[in-house]
């Protein structure tokens, strides 16, 4: 099964519409997914600026994802981020030893050198989903 770290916004995309690759890769799989406790806290406070079902964020959190939790983000993870405040989403993703970090934002990572380095692959849900499906 595979081990994927997943960025708030694809959780976020996924509350908002459930005909997208978010949604399906969210709710629709087997695949082991895992979220941190640092993305939880920017999770429960963009759902209360959107106004969205906080309630739906618990339940698919506690139903679907395994929660790692971040100490400290070391300084090294800035090495793979443009913007500091996406390092502890490297971070998460190198604790869980997931082979793939979902993101919308993929120009906030340093792709090649995650990918060489923590052997991760940083990707979009939607490409992600046409890579499950030419392996299936």
């Amino acid at each position: 099964m595979k081990k994927v770290f997943i960025d708030s916004d694809v959780v976020i995309s996924s509350l908002i519409s459930n005909t997208g690759a978010a949604y399906f890769l969210l709710n629709k799989t087997d695949l082991k997914l895992f979220i941190s406790d640092k993305s939880m806290e920017e999770l429960e406070r963009v759902v209360e600026e959107l106004g969205l079902n906080k309630t739906k964020l618990k339940k698919l959190i506690k139903n679907r994802f395994r929660m790692i939790n971040i100490k400290k983000t070391t300084e090294k993870m800035n090495d793979y981020v443009v913007d500091s405040d996406d390092a502890h989403i490297v971070e998460g993703a190198k604790q869980a030893k997931a082979t793939f970090l979902l993101t919308y934002n993929t120009r906030h990572y340093k792709i090649d050198k995650i990918s060489q380095a923590l052997r991760i692959v940083v990707t979009t849900p939607a490409y992600f989903l046409q890579y499950l499906r030419s392996i299936s």
